[in-house]
């Protein structure tokens, strides 16, 4: 069974064409993915996407909305997760920015011996199309440069669309502590020092109107978190392997419980601070 979970924070105009064109795909290839379920994580919206949501449930394309009262991305993102109970589990943003091309290519890493597979802007054979402004961009820049520093090898941990071993999910979720945006970066390194394969692979992605990340609002916090997320995971240990790891064979590791979990390499809490002068410059 496969379970896609989608955060969604005042998406009623963008999440119905989102779940027409998921409802579509899932449909086509049922032969191969088989039973799917979405879970549409309302974060405390205050217009109608619960409603929007269940409006979509039916059979054949079963819909399940689960609240989340605790504000932030990763907030939505860890409730979703830990709401799952399928071996492969999914999460992709309510916009549908990423093509669902990827949840193919996710399925098949996946068979082929991936623990975590993340949709990448930053790789060879990526498609983009996005519309940001100078200011947005030298932000992302400076951002991925200091998300390296906790990922050596990973070009882009901000795509929304990320595929997941559940038992690896839900463990890494549970242990999960970042609310807001840079979730991701945690979520990463938790599962890479765990010993979890991550395959890193090309999408088609095309930037669309109303994201709720506002960088003049939302920008140092983004910096900020990530030197927190450095500082709570500073005694973790990226286990041999890397990000290739070898073609059809998980990893035997189990992920350790969520009081043992908080590090990849630090990074240093003035590092961030001066990303976030940077992108504050910028504006």
């Amino acid at each position: 069974m496969l379970q896609v979970v989608i955060p969604a924070y005042n998406e009623e105009q963008r999440l119905p064409r989102t779940l027409r064109a998921l409802r579509r795909h899932l449909a086509d290839r049922r032969a191969v993915l088989g039973t799917a379920e979405v879970i549409v994580v309302d974060n405390g919206s205050t217009d109608h996407t619960a409603e929007v949501a269940r409006a979509f449930d039916g059979p054949g394309f079963p819909v399940r909305v689960v609240a989340c009262a605790v504000r932030g991305k990763g907030a939505a993102v860890r409730a979703g997760l830990l709401a799952t109970d399928a071996e492969l589990v999914v999460f992709m943003d309510a916009d549908g920015a990423t093509g669902l091309d990827a949840l193919d290519e996710a399925w098949r890493r996946s068979a082929l011996g991936a623990d975590v597979v993340i949709g990448s802007r930053g790789v060879a054979g990526s498609v983009t199309a996005a519309r940001h402004s100078r200011t947005r961009a030298t932000g992302a820049a400076c951002y991925r440069r200091l998300a390296g520093r906790l990922l050596p090898g990973v070009a882009d941990t901000q795509c929304g669309f990320k595929a997941f071993r559940g038992d690896l999910a839900r463990a890494a979720a549970a242990g999960l502590r970042a609310r807001g945006f840079s979730f991701d970066v945690e979520l990463l390194v938790r599962l890479r020092a765990a010993g979890a394969r991550i395959d890193e692979v090309p999408v088609t992605w095309t930037d669309v109107p109303g994201s709720t990340f506002v960088p003049a609002r939302h920008g140092a916090g983004a910096f900020a978190e990530l030197a927190a997320i450095a500082w709570r995971t500073r005694r973790l240990s990226p286990t041999t392997g890397g990000v290739a790891g070898t073609a059809g064979q998980r990893s035997p590791v189990p992920l350790p419980a969520p009081a043992s979990l908080p590090v990849a390499a630090a990074l240093p809490v003035a590092l961030a601070a001066a990303g976030a002068a940077s992108l504050m410059g910028e504006r």
